[in-house]
């Protein structure tokens, strides 16, 4: 009996373990969708609202959902709790920390982070084209995501199911 308990433990354990990979797999593309929405909210924010970069990242954060638009609260709080430091500094310290909070990897956050020594530094026309640079390769890496998930989404959750099987069937 408890042999059988456990058993139904582990299979439960690796079907689980298999669907939350596989829902990691899905929620990359709609996070990167989100942040290039919520960069392009900065842009119009910086471009034709002539927003301060605080504001700005507040106003852009509050149209976009979690945990994307913690990045830009996280970043646009660094800059009023401590007005002796640089944009970058605290863009960098704001991305680092809350990155892990998402699905995406650590090639869309080096894209983000290039972002932090260009805002709020430059004049707004070079600010633009940063962050139209940022959201195109945003845009291509999303399109990778995309075929990532249709590619590897179904397989973890089998992937989850059978390496749980197995280990079952090596315990009897």
């Amino acid at each position: 009996m408890i042999k059988l308990a456990g058993a139904l433990l582990v299979l439960f354990a690796g079907t689980m373990i298999g669907f939350y990979q596989a829902g990691r797999f899905a929620a990359r593309p709609r996070q990167l969708a989100q942040l290039a929405y919520v960069l392009q909210r900065l842009e119009t924010e910086i471009s034709y609202g002539y927003t301060p970069l605080p504001e700005a990242l507040l106003r852009a954060a509050e149209s976009g959902v979690e945990p994307v638009a913690g990045v830009l609260r996280e970043a646009a709080r660094r800059l009023a709790e401590q007005p002796d430091s640089s944009f970058r500094e605290s863009w960098e310290a704001a991305v680092t920390d809350r990155w892990g909070d998402t699905a995406m990897r650590s090639n869309e956050q080096t894209i983000v982070l290039r972002l932090g020594p260009v805002l709020g530094i430059s004049d707004r026309e070079d600010q633009m084209k940063h962050l139209r640079l940022a959201l195109l390769q945003l845009k291509s890496e999303e399109e990778a995501a995309r075929e990532d998930q249709t590619r590897y989404e179904k397989m973890s959750k089998s992937l989850g199911l059978l390496l749980a099987a197995l280990i079952v069937i090596l315990m009897m």
